[in-house]
């Protein structure tokens, strides 16, 4: 999956956000350079949050942006990956609500995005790759990642 994200140019490392909403938008940046998403998509990705609370974050220090299945502006199925230095918060009451790893979904196949939910579930539960993850600076980390615990 890391190697997917490198291969495909889904990935970006950023010192911080200025809050959830920066980080939701940077996060698709990715998606957007390859028309994988259209521009309106992060918008709808943030609305989904204000409207229903920070359910992306899945784990501490890990958010999951989505949107529902057939979501508008999505052209292809993927995930694209980006670290934050600094994390950035979705309730400053609760910290176990920050996060620094996001994993931007967009999906307009039920079964790959299936597949792909399944393969990061797996690689999510394996905490030494989240470690790793959180110590990333370049895509050749992430490539180095891979071949380390996944491969």
């Amino acid at each position: 999956m890391l190697r997917t994200f490198v291969e495909q140019k889904h990935y970006k490392f950023a010192k911080e956000a200025k809050d959830w909403r920066d980080a939701i938008r940077m996060s698709c940046e990715s998606l957007e350079a390859d028309h994988t998403v259209e521009p309106g998509y992060k918008e709808e990705l943030i609305a989904c949050v204000e409207k229903h609370g920070p359910y992306i974050v899945i784990m501490p220090n890990v958010a999951m942006p989505h949107s529902q299945e057939g979501a508008d502006g999505v052209n292809k199925t993927a995930i694209a990956f980006m670290k934050l230095e600094k994390p950035v918060s979705f309730d400053p009451k609760d910290p176990e609500k920050d996060a620094q790893l996001f994993f931007t979904l967009a999906s307009c196949n039920p079964d790959a995005h299936l597949q792909n939910m399944q393969a990061l579930s797996e690689m999510l539960m394996n905490e030494a790759v989240v470690n790793a993850l959180a110590a990333a600076k370049s895509p050749e980390d992430l490539l180095r990642i891979q071949e380390q615990y996944l491969d």
